[in-house]
């Protein structure tokens, strides 16, 4: 072959090649993209959690098992949100000092805030700190009918929007409400204002403890409001990682066991990272959490924040 000939056939493989070696270089990596997430491990039959490693772990994104690459356990680096609603009925002054006594049993170094939810609003009456006692002094009475909450749920995205930015491994948030949404957005599980505040959460990683406190007036003997305020209270926790407490339809006997079974929830949380599918868009993404063969269950936030893909 010439010479001129065989120049001829490298530029046309070396042209032929280009748009495949510029393609490559624009696809995600076949990795994913990291994702970490708070997750809660919990005892299925008995009181002990056995030893949990990294193997035993499934994550699901859609139908698709992607690679689980750490589980990390989480001691510090805490902030935790005291959010009451201000519509409670007058029992909930009773266990003002219930709540200041877990306030104060908190880890020393753990960020605490008080705020409660008031026209769909989050008004702060202690910001993050870690003197507890003064975090403490923010627990007041629920001011009643003149502070009732029009959506609970707004109030919790108005308080994550308003969060301080900072390097804490847990953003916790402890609520206490009815649940009532009275927005008019409707009573199933696709209420939007509802789901609004569940994707804030989620897309700020914080973790959402619900406990119901019937709300003061007409509404708070309202059973089919009371039974949808408990479902979305329920919804919101299952779906941000956490728990809701919820004893029938009065005001609890105490929200002592509640709180003490939160603290124990705080002592289990680890941080999992997985290598999510990358997509076109950042965004939301379903996900299921699972440990296969152990005695054990986790609890984690169905939805995760997944970046684009590079």
């Amino acid at each position: 072959m010439s010479n001129n000939k065989l120049l001829s056939a490298l530029g046309i493989l070396c042209v032929a090649a280009l748009p495949q070696s510029l393609f490559a270089k624009q696809q995600p990596s076949p990795a994913g993209v990291p994702v970490s997430i708070v997750v809660t491990l919990e005892p299925k039959r008995g009181r002990t959690i056995p030893p949990v490693e990294l193997q035993d772990i499934t994550v699901q994104q859609g139908r698709e098992k992607r690679p689980v690459t750490a589980l990390v356990p989480l001691h510090g680096k805490m902030q935790l949100m005291l959010l009451i609603d201000d519509s409670a009925r007058g029992t909930f002054d009773t266990e003002i000092s219930t709540l200041k006594q877990f306030v104060n049993s908190l880890p020393a170094d753990t960020e605490v805030a008080v705020a409660y939810m008031r026209n769909g609003m989050a008004q702060i009456t202690a910001p993050f700190t870690r003197d507890h006692a003064a975090a403490a002094n923010g627990i007041r009475i629920a001011v009643g009918p003149g502070g009732a909450d029009v959506s609970p749920y707004d109030s919790l995205s108005d308080a994550i929007k308003r969060w301080p930015q900072s390097g804490a491994e847990r953003k916790e948030v402890v609520m206490i409400s009815s649940g009532i949404e009275a927005l008019g957005g409707g009573w199933d599980p696709e209420n939007p204002y509802v789901n609004a505040g569940i994707e804030d959460a989620q897309k700020a990683g914080v973790t959402v403890y619900s406990i119901y406190s019937p709300s003061v007036g007409h509404w708070g003997h309202s059973l089919w409001r009371n039974t949808w305020g408990q479902n979305f209270l329920s919804q919101l926790s299952d779906e941000t990682g956490g728990e809701s407490y919820i004893i029938g339809f009065g005001s609890p006997v105490t929200f002592e066991p509640f709180l003490q079974q939160i603290l124990q929830q705080l002592q289990h949380q680890y941080l999992l990272t997985f290598l999510a599918k990358p997509e076109q868009k950042s965004g939301l993404q379903p996900i299921r959490v699972t440990i296969l063969e152990k005695d054990a269950g986790i609890a984690a936030p169905d939805k995760v924040f997944v970046r684009a893909g590079m």
